[in-house]
C-alpha cells in the first residue's frame, strides 16, 4: 500500500512539474492561435484576418504573421505569429487593431478563440516566401509528462528528415509554454503532391509508429490554405 502511494505521489508530482509554465524567456515567443466562427461568417472573418495581418506584421518586433484558412471545414483559421520576446507580444495583444479585430469578430465566434504561446524548439533562421499553392500544416502533438523528452527527440528527428525532402518550404516545432508536454508542428510543402509524398515517406511512417503508443491525443493534423 505504501508503494502503491509514493508511486501515485510520483506520477502527481511529474504531472504537475509538466504543467507549470515555463520560466520567462527573453528570446522568441511563437503563437499558433485557432478561430473558429460560423458558417455564414467565414468570408467576413478572411477578410478581418487579412486585415488584422496588414496591421499586426508593422509592430513593432513582429517577425512572423501567417493567416491561414483551413482546407475543411473552410470556417475554421489559425494564425501562425513570431515575436521578438515575450514584451513585444505583450504590446501587440494590447494594440487598438487588435483589439479591434476581436471586437468585431467576437459576434461571429461560435468558441473561444484559442491563444497557444511556445517556445521555439526547432525553428528555421529564415524562410522564403511560400508559393501560392503550397500546403500549411498546423499539427497539435502531446504525450503524458513522463515521456515529454522522448517526443522532442522524435520530434527533432522528424524536422531533420523532414526538410531534407523534395517540397518542403519549411519545417518548424513549437514547444507550448504553459504545458511542455504539448507541442505544435508547423509545415508549409510546394503543394499536394509534395504533402502527399511527405506523409507516405520512411520518416514520417516510422515517426508516427513511434509517437501513437506514447501519444496523450489523437494526432489532430489540419490542413489550410494562406490567405
Amino acid at each position: 500500500m505504501l508503494k502503491l502511494s509514493l508511486l501515485l505521489a510520483s506520477l502527481l508530482a511529474a504531472s504537475a512539474q509538466a504543467q507549470q509554465p515555463a520560466a520567462p524567456r527573453d528570446g522568441p515567443v511563437h503563437v499558433v492561435s485557432y478561430i473558429e466562427v460560423a458558417p455564414a461568417a467565414a468570408a467576413a472573418a478572411a477578410g478581418s484576418l487579412r486585415q488584422l495581418a496588414a496591421a499586426s506584421r508593422k509592430d513593432d518586433g513582429n517577425t512572423r504573421f501567417d493567416i491561414l484558412q483551413r482546407v475543411a471545414p473552410t470556417n475554421q483559421f489559425a494564425i501562425v505569429a513570431a515575436w521578438k520576446d515575450q514584451n513585444a507580444y505583450d504590446r501587440h495583444v494590447a494594440a487598438a487593431h487588435v483589439k479591434e479585430f476581436r471586437e468585431k469578430i467576437s459576434p461571429h465566434l461560435i468558441s473561444a478563440i484559442d491563444d497557444r504561446l511556445h517556445s521555439g524548439l526547432v525553428v528555421a533562421q529564415s524562410a522564403d516566401q511560400a508559393t501560392p499553392e503550397a500546403v500549411h500544416v498546423i499539427t497539435h502533438v502531446d504525450v503524458p509528462p513522463p515521456r515529454k523528452d522522448e517526443c522532442i527527440a522524435l520530434l527533432q528527428a522528424l524536422a531533420s528528415d523532414s526538410r531534407k525532402q523534395a517540397g518542403a518550404e519549411r519545417f518548424d516545432v513549437f514547444q507550448q509554454s504553459s504545458r511542455p508536454n504539448h507541442f505544435s508542428v508547423v509545415e508549409i510543402w510546394k503543394n499536394q503532391p509534395a504533402y502527399e509524398a511527405h506523409i507516405t515517406a520512411t520518416p514520417t511512417r516510422r515517426f508516427r509508429e513511434q509517437l501513437t503508443p506514447m501519444s496523450g491525443a489523437l494526432y489532430d493534423e489540419r490542413l489550410y490554405r494562406a490567405l
